[in-house]
């Protein structure tokens, strides 16, 4: 993939959340304008564009037709962990969390939680020791 764009809500709110959460995945600032920014990582990146102002009355739902969710690779378990309490201390909804760390099956070691705009939001250890047997 090369890139994807996604209209947000709310600026701000979204670079605040984003800017703490690519980077820890490898991701690095790659645009910035007054309404959208991106983060790139090797040769993809992510286009965040605030959303006009007459468009913001419908609002986002993950369950109608278009994107459910966006899971980025962590590196390990352990980063897993780290940005699971990082979200919980900033107070980032987290989903399916009575399930952490395998909400999505016993061999897929994964936080859920929501950004600004309620899209869901999957960071996902690909190899990990703390698999269930």
């Amino acid at each position: 993939m090369h890139h994807i764009e996604i209209y947000v809500g709310n600026l701000a709110q979204s670079r605040r959340f984003y800017s703490w959460l690519l980077p820890q995945l490898g991701f690095i600032l790659y645009q910035a304008w007054t309404r959208g920014f991106s983060y790139r990582k090797d040769s993809f990146y992510i286009v965040f564009v605030q959303t006009d102002d007459s468009k913001l009355q419908y609002g986002f739902n993950r369950t109608h037709v278009g994107i459910n969710h966006l899971a980025f690779t962590a590196s390990d378990a352990q980063q897993v962990d780290e940005i699971r309490e990082q979200l919980r201390a900033r107070h980032i909804p987290l989903l399916y969390d009575d399930r952490f760390p395998f909400a999505g099956g016993p061999n897929h070691y994964a936080v859920f939680a929501e950004d600004p705009d309620r899209i869901k939001i999957e960071v996902v250890a690909v190899h990990s020791a703390k698999m269930q047997d």
